[in-house]
């Protein structure tokens, strides 16, 4: 699967403009993070490589051919999960994964039903009906859907939200394991999400592109960037971007991104957190 985002500008009929000039491609196999503030335009994005919205400008590209003629094929081979996913809540998880799988047209969906049941560990609620679940596992049932019928094209909302520590480890093993041969977008908020699985990170801000590249070049970029130091030697300082305060013995002690650090803060190692903070900050003080 490869999708092909051309100069793709959608401007609501309120006239807020979601998107601007976007290009971008998405080839499989891969796991790609978008990342972004809320607002700006991840969710729009998604919905129009589902085909939900159409582009007010510009042209998406499904292995080659315009999204508008490939939609029957893209959605045969489609796996999605949005951020607000409805649930039929007087339906056990089997049967509702059997409506959803009629909507797919599997041919054998009992098999197809056990295996996405196992692979999202709720084995136990297959029987459950929907509204006794928790949200944890409510959300477990939205990505059991999105991956019935092996599609190759999997697309995530928050998919992650709800889910406790645990889980949320099992389900980015899922992810990463699902990529292996697979195009799989995963837009959320979870940097540690990010930073454990995906090989590609596109960071959007304000309807535009701000990075494309690995996590580790996002990483290198902050480099020089990031610094420690306590509270109440920076009081009077500005230009600092806080992203962390740790009370300790000798007082909080902060850390901060700045595009130059001043003399009495300690260089650190940037995390991913700290280098999509920098990019973001840096990009809100233009």
């Amino acid at each position: 699967m490869e999708l092909k985002i051309q100069n793709v500008t959608m401007t609501y009929p309120s006239g807020k403009q979601a998107l601007k000039g976007l290009n971008l491609e998405l080839k499989s196999p891969s796991l790609i993070g978008l990342l972004g503030p809320n607002g700006a335009g991840k969710s729009t994005l998604m919905k129009l490589l589902v085909t939900a919205l159409l582009p007010t400008g510009g042209c998406i590209l499904a292995d080659g051919k315009p999204l508008a003629r490939a939609e029957r094929t893209l959605k045969a081979n489609l796996g999605y999960l949005p951020q607000d996913f409805g649930l039929f809540d007087e339906l056990s998880v089997t049967q509702f994964l059997d409506y959803m799988a009629a909507l797919k047209g599997l041919p054998n969906p009992k098999a197809a039903i056990q295996e996405v049941i196992a692979a999202v560990n709720l084995e136990e609620k297959a029987k459950a009906k929907i509204r006794t679940l928790s949200g944890g596992q409510r959300q477990r049932v939205g990505i059991a859907q999105a991956l019935l019928g092996d599609p190759s094209l999997l697309i995530f909302d928050e998919p992650t939200v709800g889910l406790d520590p645990e889980e949320r480890i099992h389900f980015r093993n899922l992810f990463s394991r699902t990529a292996q041969n697979r195009l799989v977008l995963l837009s959320t908020h979870i940097i540690e999400d990010v930073q454990s699985v995906c090989d590609q990170i596109v960071v959007i801000h304000r309807g535009q592109i701000l990075f494309t590249g690995t996590p580790e070049e996002l990483i290198q970029s902050a480099a020089g960037h990031v610094g420690a130091f306590y509270a109440q030697e920076a009081a009077q300082e500005r230009g600092l971007h806080i992203t962390a305060r740790v009370n300790t013995g000798k007082g909080v002690r902060c850390r901060a991104v700045a595009d130059v650090l001043p003399a009495f803060a300690q260089v650190e190692e940037p995390t991913l957190e700290d280098a999509y903070l920098y990019l973001i900050s840096r990009e809100a003080a233009r």
